[in-house]
């Protein structure tokens, strides 16, 4: 998992861009819907920047997470159990750019 998953990132207002190079295209949105349930969580899918095609690549470019004032300590930590899940099953989440 990233190590942007901390209070840093919660900050109403703050918005944390991840990825995750081999995540295929439905888990990506799986993660979103997902990271949309949880109050205070906006998400938004990046599109693929790569100018090849390159199958064993994903679709999408990664995640923007924006997060709003009513994010709590419960929302918080459902975001990083949700992170958390998908980390263990396709590998660690990155951040920045992909």
């Amino acid at each position: 998992m990233s190590d942007c998953i901390s209070d840093d990132c919660f900050e109403p207002g703050t918005a944390q861009r991840i990825y995750q190079p081999n995540l295929p295209l439905a888990v990506y949105r799986e993660v979103a819907a997902h990271l949309r349930q949880v109050e205070g969580v906006e998400v938004e899918l990046l599109p693929q920047t790569s100018q090849r095609f390159d199958y064993s690549q994903s679709q999408v470019g990664g995640l923007v997470l924006h997060y709003r004032s009513e994010v709590n300590s419960a929302a918080r930590q459902r975001v990083e159990q949700v992170l958390a899940y998908y980390g263990e099953r396709f590998g660690p989440w990155q951040t920045g750019t992909s």
